[in-house]
């Protein structure tokens, strides 16, 4: 059982920057691919970035460039890096850890991101 309290959303101004953070309980996360997807009001649940066990990166083509994930295997922790933040990253930004092989996929209760003037 793994649980994720993520962490660091809040109100920010276009051209702003957010780092949202990830803390992970339970065993083995280092064995986990790690990822941070968002949901929009009105709008489905959709892939932001995410990181393997091996450390292989994936981005949304809507935030390269902008967001940059890491992860602390020492700490169990993974981070959302979040640069030059435009109105339409407004979201709940959900964490989520996922290990195919072993049938486990969990997710945090999410933290609000809300850009705005």
């Amino acid at each position: 059982q793994v649980q994720l309290v993520e962490s660091g959303g809040g109100l920010v101004q276009p051209g702003g920057s957010l780092r949202l953070s990830c803390a992970a309980s339970g065993s083995m996360f280092s064995i986990y691919t790690m990822a941070w997807y968002r949901q929009a009001p009105g709008k489905q649940r959709e892939l932001v970035a995410g990181i393997t066990s091996a450390g292989s990166l994936n981005y949304a083509d809507s935030v390269k460039g902008r967001f940059t994930i890491s992860r602390d295997n020492a700490k169990s922790m993974v981070y959302l890096q979040m640069n030059s933040l435009k109105p339409e990253d407004t979201a709940v930004y959900y964490c989520n850890a996922l290990q195919p092989v072993l049938g486990r996929d969990y997710w945090g209760q999410g933290t609000q991101v809300t850009v705005s003037s």
